[in-house]
């Protein structure tokens, strides 16, 4: 007997696993930068060392949660308008074929876990991941979609995801230039 919410619990599971892996990486980060600018004694006086990097690892896990939850959320929903557009199913099947292929988040997020000491490893895991489910997710569509319709699946996900990452990488890199021209020591420095 096969249950089609079999592997419902996976997408939770992932973003877990995913969430747990770079909040261990980002509490060994956030603790040397605390020591560096010498405000962990200080946070030493009122928890102890087990006690702060455990409400580091916390705040760090809720923060990981969010964006790949968030991730997750536009994922679905350019998944969701690709098949819409381009797809001839109506009445389902089709997005019923790629549901499976959470399995292949879980394995990433279990694969990171090896990959606790570096934040380039795990972004490579997680990044071959979401490779490997869009190579998926397209196998899985095209028997229902013509060859201009896999054209446009595929071009309709670069498109968005191209525009989302290159908005955000444009607005942090605003705030960043727009943080160190504000600094007062940056206008005594000659470059």
């Amino acid at each position: 007997m096969k249950n089609t919410y079999l592997t419902s619990y996976l997408p939770l599971f992932s973003i877990l696993l995913f969430s747990l892996t770079f909040s261990v990486y980002g509490v060994g980060v956030f603790v040397d930068v605390f020591k560096k600018i010498g405000v962990y004694p200080g946070m030493r006086e009122f928890l102890s060392d087990i006690q702060l990097k455990l409400a580091i690892l916390i705040l760090l896990m809720v923060a990981f949660f969010m964006v790949f939850a968030a991730l997750k959320l536009i994922a679905e929903t350019i998944n969701g308008v690709s098949m819409l557009f381009f797809a001839t199913d109506s009445d389902g099947q089709l997005y019923n074929l790629v549901r499976t292929g959470s399995m292949i988040y879980f394995i990433g997020g279990l694969v990171s876990v090896v990959s606790l000491k570096s934040f380039l490893g795990l972004f490579i895991i997680f990044a071959l991941s979401s490779i490997a489910y869009f190579i998926y997710f397209v196998y899985k569509i095209s028997p229902s979609l013509s060859k201009w319709g896999i054209f446009g699946v595929v071009s309709l996900q670069v498109f968005s995801w191209s525009s989302l990452f290159l908005t955000i990488f444009f607005v942090f890199l605003k705030l960043y230039n727009g943080v160190m021209a504000s600094l007062p020591i940056m206008s005594k420095v000659k470059l």
